[in-house]
C-alpha cells in the first residue's frame, strides 16, 4: 500500500510540473512539435495513446502555422516590392539615358554650328586678308583728317569773327563818301566768304558720302544687315551695272532670298517657291542653292521629302543643280561616316534616301550605302541603316528585288548573331514588321509631293560613293565675274524658256517709275549682248560616251535585279534605247553569262527572247558570235565556257541561223586552243540536247553544207584527217562519216589533179605535194612489196 500510494503521489507531481512548464511557456516548442510530428506521421497510432495533456499543444502548433504564413506573406510581399524597386530603377536609367542622349544631340548640334562658322568666318577672313587692319589704319587716317580740317575751319571761323568785332569797334571817318565805298567792299568779302564756305560744306559732304558708301559696301560684304531700302538706294546709285560694287550688292540680295524661299517651303506652297527660286539666278547662286538646301534639312530633318521634292523640280529643268546637291551629300556622308559623325550621317542618308524616291539619284547609292554601314556592324551603323531602309526601301524593294533580299538576309544574320544591343535589335525587329506590311506606313512619295512626271525627271545614275567629286565649295562665296551682263542674259533667255514670257510682264508690271530708265538702259546692254552671243552659237557634241555608260549601268542593274528572264526582258524593252545601240543590249547580256561562275539558263533564254522579238537582236547576236570568237584566247577558260553554253543554246532553240558555223575554221592553222574548247563545248551542248542522230542529221542539210565547209574541210586531206580527229576526240565521230567515206576514195579522184596542180604552182600547194607524194611513196612501195611477193614463189618452183 505504501509503494503504490508513493508512486501515484510520485505521478500526480510529476503530471503536476508538466502543467506548469505548459502555462509558463504558453506554447509547445518547436522542436518538440517536429519530433511529434514525425512520430505522428511514423505511427499511425499515435493519436490514440497520446495523452490528454497535449490539448495544450495543439494549440501553440496551430499559433505557430500561424506565424509562419504571416511570415511567409510578408516576405513574399518585400520580394514584390524589391522586384518593382527594381524595374522603376532601370526605368529611371532609361529615361536619364534617353535625356543623356538628348543633351548630347543638343550640344553636337550647337557644336556644329558653331564650327561651321567658325569656319566660315576663318575662310572669310582668309579671303579679305589684312582688310581688317588696312580699315582701322584708313578709318584713323580718316578721323584724323576730319579732325585737322575742323581745326582749320574754326580757326578760319574765330579769325573772322575777331575780324568783324575789329571793324565794328573802329570809329566812323569824318566824310561820308569814304565810308560807301568801304561798306561796298565788305559786302564783296562776305559773299565771297559765303559762297567758298558753300563749296567746302558740298565737297565735305560729298567725301562723306563717298565714305560712307564704301564703308557700307565692304560691311555688307562681311554679313552686315542693310536695311531693304538702304539696299535699293545704294543700288541706284551704282551706274556700272558690270562694276565690282554692284556685282557684290546683286549677290547678297540674290543670298537673302534663296535663304527666305528655302526657310518658307511647305508641301502646300512647294510649287509657288519653285516658281519664285527660278526667277532667281540660280545658275550663279548654285552654291548658295546646295547649302542652304543641306543646312535646312539638318535643322528640320521632318521636312526632308518637301526638300527632296523641290530639289527634283530643279533638277528637271536645271540638272547641274541636282547633280551638285547630290554630290555634297554623298561627299558629306562619306566624311560624317569617317568622322562617326552620327547626327550628320543620318541627315545625309535621309536626304540621299528621298532623293532616291524622287529618282534623282539612282538605286546604286541606296545598296552601296546599306553595303557600307552594314559591312562592319554596330550599334550607330545598324540604326543608321535601319532609318535609311525604312525611307527608301519601298523603292529599292521594286527597282531591285534581288539587292532588297540580300539586304533582308544581312539582317537576320546580324539580328541572330545577338552581339549589338538589344535597343538596335528591337529596331530590327520593327523593320521587319514595317516590310511585311509593304512600307504602308513608309512610302516612298507622298501623293502631295508627287509634282514631277517620270517621263520629265532626270536621274543621275552614274553616281557612286567610290568616286570622289568636285563640290565647287568656292561657289558659296563671292567671286568677281568679268562677263555678269553676259551671263544674266544668258539666265534671262533659261527663265524665259522655263517660265514662259508672263514672268517677264509680271517683273516689269511690277517695276517703279523710277527704276524703267535703269531696266532700259540694262535691258539695251543686254540685248546687245545677246546678238553677240547668238551669232556665235556652236552645237556641242558629247564626246566622253557618258549617255552610252548610263545605258550599260542601266542595263546591268536590270539584269541582276530581275528574278526571272521574261521579267527582265520586259524591263530592258522599257528603256528608250537610241537606234543603233541595241547591240549594247547583247554586249550587256554576253559580259554577264560570262561572269557568273556556273552556266545559267537565265542568259540563253533571255537571249533567245530578244533573238525571236526582232531581227535587229538577232543579227546583234550573231556579230557578238563572230567578235567572240575572234578573241576567245584572251578570255578565261570559264568565261568562254558559259559564252559557248549560251550560243549552244541559241543554236539548237533555232534563235539563231546555223549559217553563223560558217566563221569556223577547223584547221590546225587557223585554230588554237582557247577556240578549239569553245568549238568542243557547242557541239557537245547540241548533241547533248538534241541528240547525236538530230545533230547529223542538221549537219547534212544540203542547204547549209556550203556554210559547214570550213568545219569538214575538203581542200586538203591534211586538214580533212585532222577535223575527222577532233570530232573523233570529243566523242561525236558519227558526225564524220560522210567526211571518212570522202577520204577513203580521195585519192583516186584528186591523183592527176594534184599533179597538174603541182607542175602549175609548187609553192602555193607544196602541202598537197607532200601528201602526194607520201601516196605515191606508199604505192611504189606497196608494188615493190608485190613484186617481192611474187619473185619469192618463183625461186621456189626454181
Amino acid at each position: 500500500m505504501d509503494s503504490s500510494s508513493n508512486s501515484s503521489s510520485e505521478d500526480e507531481s510529476h503530471h503536476r510540473r508538466r502543467k506548469q512548464d505548459n502555462s509558463n511557456n504558453g506554447e509547445a516548442s518547436p522542436v518538440r512539435v517536429k519530433v511529434e510530428k514525425e512520430d505522428i506521421a511514423n505511427n499511425d497510432s499515435a493519436v490514440d495513446r497520446r495523452p490528454k495533456e497535449d490539448d495544450d499543444r495543439e494549440e501553440g502548433e496551430e499559433d505557430q502555422d500561424e506565424y509562419y504564413h504571416k511570415y511567409r506573406k510578408e516576405k513574399d510581399n518585400n520580394e514584390k516590392m524589391a522586384i518593382d524597386r527594381s524595374n522603376n530603377n532601370e526605368r529611371d536609367r532609361d529615361r536619364d539615358y534617353d535625356r543623356k542622349r538628348e543633351y548630347n544631340r543638343r550640344d553636337d548640334y550647337h557644336r556644329d554650328n558653331d564650327r561651321r562658322d567658325r569656319d566660315d568666318r576663318r575662310d572669310r577672313d582668309d579671303r579679305r586678308g589684312d582688310n581688317n587692319h588696312r580699315d582701322r589704319r584708313d578709318n584713323y587716317s580718316h578721323r584724323r583728317r576730319d579732325d585737322d580740317h575742323n581745326r582749320d575751319n574754326r580757326d578760319k571761323r574765330d579769325n573772322n569773327d575777331r575780324e568783324k568785332k575789329r571793324y565794328r569797334d573802329r570809329s566812323p571817318s569824318s566824310s561820308s563818301d569814304s565810308s560807301e565805298p568801304e561798306s561796298k567792299n565788305n559786302q564783296q568779302k562776305k559773299k565771297q566768304y559765303r559762297d567758298r564756305e558753300y563749296k567746302e560744306k558740298e565737297e565735305r559732304v560729298q567725301r562723306v558720302e563717298e565714305k560712307v558708301q564704301e564703308a557700307l559696301v565692304k560691311e555688307r560684304s562681311a554679313g552686315v544687315y542693310i536695311p531693304p531700302f538702304k539696299l535699293a538706294m545704294m543700288q541706284k546709285k551704282v551706274d556700272d551695272k558690270s562694276s565690282v560694287e554692284y556685282q557684290r550688292l546683286e549677290w547678297d540680295a540674290l543670298k537673302k532670298s534663296i535663304n527666305g524661299l528655302i526657310n518658307k517651303v511647305s508641301v502646300s506652297n512647294i510649287k509657288n517657291i519653285a516658281v519664285e527660286l527660278f526667277g532667281e539666278n540660280v545658275v550663279r547662286g548654285r552654291g548658295l542653292l546646295a547649302r542652304s538646301l543641306i543646312r535646312a534639312q539638318q535643322i528640320s530633318p521632318m521636312f526632308t521629302n518637301v526638300y527632296a521634292a523641290l530639289v527634283a523640280i530643279i533638277n528637271t529643268k536645271i540638272p547641274d543643280n541636282g547633280e551638285l546637291i547630290a554630290k555634297r551629300l554623298i561627299e558629306g556622308f562619306k566624311k560624317a561616316f569617317r568622322r562617326n559623325d552620327k547626327p550628320t550621317c543620318i541627315a545625309s542618308a535621309r536626304f540621299l534616301a528621298h532623293l532616291t524616291n524622287q529618282q534623282v539619284v539612282g538605286v546604286l547609292i541606296p545598296l552601296e550605302v546599306i553595303t557600307l554601314l552594314l559591312e562592319r556592324p554596330t550599334d550607330d551603323s545598324v540604326e543608321v541603316a535601319v532609318e535609311f531602309l525604312k525611307d527608301c526601301g519601298q523603292i529599292v524593294q521594286e527597282v531591285s528585288s534581288q539587292g532588297f533580299s540580300g539586304i533582308y538576309d544581312r539582317l537576320r544574320a546580324i539580328l541572330h548573331e545577338g552581339e549589338i544591343d538589344k535597343r538596335v535589335q528591337y529596331m530590327i525587329e520593327e523593320l521587319f514588321k514595317v516590310i511585311r506590311t509593304g512600307f504602308k506606313d513608309h512610302p516612298a512619295i507622298v501623293a502631295d509631293l508627287d509634282v514631277v512626271d517620270i517621263d520629265d525627271q532626270i536621274t543621275h545614275e552614274y553616281l557612286t560613293l567610290e568616286e570622289t567629286y568636285n563640290t565647287e565649295e568656292d561657289t558659296n562665296f563671292f567671286k568677281e565675274d568679268k562677263d555678269f551682263l553676259e551671263h544674266q542674259q544668258q539666265y534671262l533667255e533659261i527663265k524665259r524658256s522655263i517660265l514662259g514670257d508672263e514672268s517677264e510682264e509680271e517683273e516689269s508690271s511690277g517695276e517703279s517709275d523710277d527704276d524703267q530708265e535703269d531696266g532700259s538702259d540694262q535691258e539695251m546692254a543686254y540685248r546687245e549682248v545677246s546678238t553677240e552671243s547668238q551669232s556665235k552659237t556652236v552645237e556641242v557634241q558629247d564626246m566622253t560616251e557618258t549617255n552610252l555608260i548610263t545605258l550599260k549601268r542601266t542595263i546591268y542593274l536590270v539584269i541582276m535585279s530581275s528574278k526571272d528572264f521574261e521579267e527582265c526582258a520586259h524591263k530592258i524593252l522599257k528603256l528608250v534605247i537610241p537606234p543603233g545601240q541595241e547591240i549594247e543590249v547583247a554586249n550587256m547580256i554576253i559580259q554577264c553569262c560570262a561572269q557568273e561562275r556556273t552556266y545559267l539558263n537565265f542568259y540563253g533564254n533571255l537571249a533567245q527572247r530578244f533573238c525571236n522579238l526582232k531581227r535587229v537582236y538577232r543579227d546583234n547576236f550573231e556579230q557578238c558570235f563572230v567578235e567572240q570568237y575572234a578573241t576567245v584566247h584572251r578570255l578565261e577558260t570559264n568565261k568562254f565556257r558559259n559564252i559557248a553554253k549560251m550560243y549552244a543554246h541559241l543554236l539548237y532553240t533555232d534563235a539563231l541561223p546555223w549559217t553563223i558555223l560558217e566563221y569556223i575554221h577547223l584547221n590546225p592553222d587557223e585554230t588554237n586552243s582557247a577556240s578549239r574548247i569553245f568549238i568542243k563545248i557547242i557541239f557537245q551542248e547540241i548533241s547533248e540536247f538534241i541528240g547525236i542522230q538530230k545533230l547529223n542529221a542538221r549537219l547534212q542539210d544540203p542547204n547549209l553544207q556550203s556554210y559547214f565547209t570550213g568545219i569538214f574541210p575538203r581542200d586538203n586531206p591534211k586538214n580533212t584527217r585532222y577535223s575527222i580527229n577532233f570530232f573523233t576526240s570529243i566523242n561525236l565521230g558519227a558526225v564524220t562519216n560522210e567526211l571518212r567515206h570522202y577520204l577513203e576514195h580521195a585519192p583516186k579522184i584528186t591523183k592527176p589533179q594534184s599533179k597538174d596542180s603541182s607542175s602549175d604552182s609548187d609553192s602555193s600547194d607544196s602541202d598537197s605535194d607532200s601528201s602526194d607524194s607520201d601516196s605515191s611513196d606508199s604505192d611504189s612501195s606497196s608494188s615493190s612489196s608485190s613484186s617481192e611477193e611474187d619473185r619469192k614463189p618463183r625461186r621456189r618452183k626454181n
